[in-house]
């Protein structure tokens, strides 16, 4: 059963992308900003990065709903630092893998202020990148460079994820 974060900063494209690869997989995708508490997406709208607090409950939630999950399951969620990917991988209750979407400052820049109907403001792509620790070295993690197509991201990620032993 494959449970699969895809993850990275903001405008890196864990909704469309996780969207693409759960739809190649046949399994279920979840939003991870849609179980946001209120609270955090009031800060982040107002420009106010999240501290490690506001994104604890959070990334328990998503844990709990990874976790929950009978048939496998693709999660968008920044997963940005070491501590936020291991919490996740313990609610998870066995293998979960990682798609980490890496991508030029520029072209995240670009994405993020295309969005503007979107809470998270272009102001925090900065503080987003300043608290990313890299997941390369980790178990079960691939890095997809945002700048090739979708299309390569979901072929790529797909192939991989089915050929893991999870």
């Amino acid at each position: 059963m494959i449970k699969v974060v895809v993850m990275g900063v903001s405008g890196c494209g864990k909704s469309f992308i996780g969207s693409a690869l759960a739809a190649a997989l046949g399994l279920p995708f979840l939003e991870g900003d849609a179980l946001h508490p209120i609270p955090n997406v009031q800060k982040m709208a107002a420009g106010i990065a999240l501290t490690d607090v506001d994104r604890w409950p959070w990334l328990d939630r998503i844990g709990a709903e990874i976790a929950g999950s009978k048939t496998g399951v693709v999660v968008s969620c920044s997963a940005l630092r070491k501590a936020y990917r291991d919490r996740l991988r313990k609610a998870a209750g066995g293998p979960l893998a990682f798609v980490f979407l890496d991508g030029a400052y520029a072209t995240l820049a670009a994405r993020v202020s295309s969005r503007p109907a979107h809470f998270m403001p272009a102001s925090l792509l900065d503080s987003q990148l300043a608290t990313l620790e890299s997941p390369a070295g980790e178990p079960l993690v691939l890095t997809q460079a945002i700048e090739q197509s979708a299309d390569n991201i979901v072929r790529h990620s797909a192939e991989w994820l089915r050929g893991l032993k999870i």
